[in-house]
């Protein structure tokens, strides 16, 4: 699209729309963690996450919601064909496993003071079912 050079609104409808497509949304899962689906198709499918995608707010989970695409050849050595391969699923529809007992649970953040790194307080998340803290993969 072509700048508008001359209008006074120019300049703030590029910031908005800017703006708008820059938008993340904040998840309770992250990369390596592992999940257990809830609602649709592959309810109770546990796996683990492989990416996460926050501008949609969608994850992709090893083992759940398989989908076949098709693949054109694309030298002429190559061979076409169907290969299967995981899609992604809404993360509302994910719930974090309990390390304590392996249940599906819920999160929330909790703070410890730590004096080894004089940073102040640490932020960890926990499990609502049993206060065990879930570890960050990274």
């Amino acid at each position: 699209m072509r700048v508008l050079k001359y209008r006074k609104t120019a300049g703030k409808r590029l910031h908005a729309r800017h703006a708008e497509n820059a938008k993340r949304m904040k998840l309770h899962v992250s990369k390596g963690d592992t999940v257990r689906v809830m609602r649709g198709e592959d309810k109770g499918k546990e796996g683990k996450v492989l990416r996460v995608f926050l501008k949609t707010g969608r994850v992709l989970v090893e083992g759940v919601n398989i989908v076949k695409m098709h693949r054109k050849a694309r030298t002429a050595e190559e061979q076409s064909g169907i290969r299967e391969a995981p899609a992604s699923v809404h993360a509302s529809n994910l719930m974090l496993l309990d390390p304590k007992s392996g249940e599906p649970t819920r999160m929330r953040a909790r703070y410890t003071t730590d004096d080894v790194k004089k940073r102040g307080r640490t932020k960890e998340r926990v499990s609502v079912k049993h206060g065990e803290p879930i570890p960050r993969v990274r």
